[in-house]
């Protein structure tokens, strides 16, 4: 695939701008400020709200084993997830909003409607289990599933620069079931407290350890659809991935409920190893291509860097591969230290984003008040410094 150089080719370095400087902006307006406080408001008390409701419903040590249990091994799946993002890391800000509201703004809704569903099932059909199952198989996948896309959506729409491809929607995507099922898993781990009887270190190993990464494999399918809208010139795939993506993860979610609720454990095992697994393994798969598609984008629009003598050989192609970024990335670590990696990380970073830049003015996703050449201009003169830094060590 060749990505064409938007206007880097053949041409002299660019006559830097020295008061434009590369990095994360630490001023917000007046206005962006309230609206972002309410939001968080907001978010924390629907999030309250759910954790009051699932106290009462256990009780206070049950809560509170459940809440350990559940939110011990968050850490570890989200580095996980992380690692997957080799070449653009996202905005911590963007990261956390969509953990925060998988944590505690879906699971409200997802609440109130899934309970108010079953509710109402129950009353027409006069059968408490006829609810549940309802609940379970029909209602939960479709409001789950929605609530969690909704963030994937807004980042889509309203963050274009930081909303790539593939790898950048199963990563959002991922951490937004990552918080989801945290908050979910501290209700079914309060109950098997309760129960006892050994009940709690079954759930676990079940939930946990089994099958950790259900919701995310689930609501990744969303984000591809988004990241596969993101990379075509095709009308009708910019259209049709995002809401095939979405009734993908609702189907997917309707079969690991239903293989549970209607069917038990054997058939619960049996889609677990044939239909869960595969499943993730061809998630692998996706995002082996997917980054292989980043390495050369960033190949490709750093190779006029190369020809002009402002990247040398070895650095370009250190910094279009995974494993050559790892191994700079390391060797810096084991010569340098800690600030000697951290610049490195940074020349990485800063070299994929120009890189990227670059690759959205050539499909034309940037905004129309925006000085390109300017921005351009910053990038390289960031890149520079950080350059000299790296070569002097």
């Amino acid at each position: 695939m060749n990505f064409p150089d938007p206007y880097l080719q053949h041409v002299p370095a660019p006559q830097l701008a020295p008061t434009i400087i590369i990095k994360p902006s630490t001023q917000m307006s007046v206005m962006r400020l309230a609206f972002a406080a309410i939001g968080i408001l907001i978010a924390l008390f629907l999030g309250l709200l759910v954790l009051l409701v699932i106290g009462i419903e256990t009780g206070p040590v049950a809560f509170l084993l459940g809440f350990v249990t559940a939110t011990i091994p968050v850490p570890l799946y989200v580095v996980l997830v992380l690692w997957i993002d080799r070449y653009e890391s996202e905005p911590f800000w963007m990261l956390a909003t969509a953990f925060f509201w998988g944590a505690l703004v879906a699971p409200f809704f997802a609440f109130l409607l899934n309970t108010t569903s079953g509710i109402i099932v129950s009353a027409l059909t006069n059968s408490l289990s006829a609810g549940e199952t309802f609940a379970a198989v029909i209602s939960a996948p479709i409001v789950e599933e929605t609530a969690k896309a909704l963030i994937l959506f807004i980042f889509f729409f309203w963050k274009k620069d930081e909303f790539d491809g593939v790898v950048d929607g199963i990563v959002y995507a991922s951490l937004v079931a990552l918080g989801f099922a945290m908050t979910e898993n501290i209700q079914y781990y309060g109950k098997a407290a309760l129960a006892g009887e050994g009940s709690l270190p079954i759930t676990f190993i079940i939930r946990g350890a089994l099958a950790p990464f259900s919701h995310p494999l689930f609501t990744s399918l969303t984000g591809i659809g988004l990241g596969l809208a993101r990379q075509t010139r095709n009308t009708a795939v910019k259209v049709v991935t995002p809401f095939l993506g979405l009734l993908m993860a609702i189907f997917m979610h309707s079969i690991w409920n239903g293989s549970a609720a209607i069917f038990g454990g054997g058939v619960f095992l049996l889609t677990y190893v044939f239909v869960m697994v595969p499943a993730f393994a061809i998630m692998m798969v996706v995002i082996i291509l997917a980054l292989r598609r980043e390495g050369q984008i960033v190949r490709e629009f750093l190779q006029a860097d190369v020809e002009r003598g402002f990247l040398t050989h070895e650095e370009y192609n250190q910094l279009g591969s995974v494993m050559g970024r790892m191994g700079s990335s390391l060797n810096a670590l084991s010569r340098n230290g800690i600030k000697g990696w951290r610049t490195r990380m940074r020349f990485n970073q800063l070299a994929s984003e120009l890189a990227f830049h670059r690759c959205r003015i050539s499909r034309g996703l940037f905004p129309s008040n925006q000085d390109l050449r300017e921005l351009e201009n910053a990038y390289i003169q960031a890149l520079e410094g950080l350059a000299q830094e790296v070569r002097s060590r």
